[in-house]
């Protein structure tokens, strides 16, 4: 046998190993996100300018509207709040299904948008941070691009290069130091975020968790070659032919299999949130003053917040589906 041909072998049998297809398990469309996801009227861990509502008047407020083929969560953006009394009103949602090897597929048409916003889709889990954390979608202020971030325990580091198309940023996932920056990754597809993505259409992220790795894609909708089984929502998903991802992370230096326990599905945006879901406002990183001076956005925060509604007509997310495979 020849040597270019056993070299030929040995990197198909490489990538077949890394392969994995999947089955559908769960399906949330339209009125299923609330049947599938719990409305938690809590205070927000973030120390948002938000104040997340109970179910009864999420719905009366229409904060949240579902169809039979789109869900939307949003913000108030009618009234202004007194400086001395609870924050926006907004939603935050938690799956009442925990997971732990699976990948997760997320449709989105529409993200939140706007000075003050900190839109997220995550999961986490119950004994945080010993059960870790995984951002798949994270920005705030309408500046730059998607950050995906690790947060766990301490004994988890990341490789400062890897197979991935995403730039990393930090490195030690370990919640309790460097101010919780995590281990993070940023894409670089301007598209991934913020009035860009909402711009072209929206577009999907997925996320493929197992024992060995975390990985996270990203595709606009108005980008080509996407993965049929991935727009299609099959019912199956054939994780090796998605290409490279924008964030990998590998159990190199990090054994995901204890860093990280059975998860819920978030989405916020402080003013929103995902898993939470949810949407929210300022807090510790959209409202930080030099951040939130740096997305050149005016006042403070939460003075913006308080008195500008009408700018908080964009601050919602439009999920078209979101499906789970394991």
């Amino acid at each position: 046998m020849s040597t270019i041909l056993k070299t030929a072998i040995v990197a198909y049998l490489a990538s077949s190993a890394l392969a994995a297809t999947y089955s559908l398990a769960d399906s949330h469309v339209g009125h299923d996100f609330l049947n599938s996801f719990t409305i938690e009227a809590i205070a927000d861990p973030t120390n948002g300018r938000v104040n997340y509502v109970n179910a009864a008047t999420a719905s009366s407020q229409n904060l949240t509207f579902a169809s039979s083929n789109t869900f939307i969560m949003r913000a108030d953006s009618k009234t202004v709040l007194s400086a001395s009394g609870p924050g926006r009103n907004s939603v935050r949602m938690q799956s009442n299904k925990q997971y732990t090897t699976s990948v997760m597929v997320f449709n989105v048409q529409h993200m939140p948008q706007g000075c003050g916003t900190w839109p997220a889709i995550w999961t986490v889990g119950a004994n945080w941070p010993n059960q870790g954390e995984i951002d798949i979608l994270e920005g705030v202020n309408d500046q730059g691009t998607d950050q995906i971030t690790l947060h766990t325990a301490s004994g988890c580091t990341m490789p400062s290069s890897q197979s991935q198309s995403g730039t990393t940023l930090t490195t030690n996932c370990d919640a309790n130091v460097n101010s919780n920056s995590g281990c993070g990754v940023k894409d670089p597809d301007s598209r991934s975020y913020g009035p860009t993505f909402n711009a072209n259409g929206g577009g999907w992220f997925a996320v493929e968790r197992t024992s060995s790795f975390i990985k996270v894609w990203f595709w606009s909708r108005s980008q080509s070659g996407i993965p049929s089984d991935v727009t299609s929502g099959a019912s199956t998903v054939n994780t090796g032919n998605w290409g490279t991802p924008v964030a990998n992370f590998p159990n190199t230096s990090c054994p995901i299999s204890s860093m990280f326990g059975p998860h819920n599905i978030i989405f916020d945006c402080n003013n929103c949130l995902f898993n939470p879901l949810l949407v929210t406002f300022c807090g510790d990183w959209a409202g930080n003053s030099n951040v939130y001076a740096s997305s050149g956005c005016p006042s403070t925060c939460v003075d913006y917040v308080n008195n500008n509604p009408s700018a908080f007509t964009n601050a919602y997310f439009q999920f078209n589906w979101v499906k789970v495979y394991e």
